[in-house]
């Protein structure tokens, strides 16, 4: 499976691990997974954890480019995860289509990002 999701902070962070080449299938998880989050708690903050990641097919391409236009706005904080020098451009060619804070940190950095993204994060409210 080249997608793994994981929430913390109740919801409020979403870690998105990636494997491999996405294709436009994996865009069927991913999307309703982040609508059904920023639903349920507006603004989020995302990690893109690449770990031998290899892109995306022109499909995925595409499904990514329409859900970023989507949630350009409901994305707070976005921390990209790499291992690679295209990931790291990655990051750069990211920001005009955010409102998001976007930073790149490389694999050995991963407590860093995680750190940064969750900096000055409102608590998780008590239930």
């Amino acid at each position: 499976m080249p997608i793994k999701i994981t929430e913390e902070n109740g919801g409020k962070t979403v870690i998105i691990q990636v494997t491999g080449k996405l294709v436009r299938a994996d865009y069927e998880q991913i999307g309703p997974e982040l609508d059904r989050l920023v639903q349920a708690h507006g603004r989020l903050r995302l990690m893109f954890d690449m770990v031998e990641f290899h892109g995306w097919d022109a499909g995925a391409a595409w499904a990514d480019a329409k859900l970023s236009l989507v949630h350009f706005a409901h994305i707070e904080r976005l921390a990209l995860v790499g291992e690679t020098q295209w990931q790291h451009t990655l990051a750069k060619l990211a920001r005009p289509f955010t409102r998001a804070k976007v930073r790149y940190f490389d694999r050995a950095d991963y407590d860093t990002a995680s750190a940064w993204l969750n900096e000055h994060a409102p608590a998780e409210s008590m239930r």
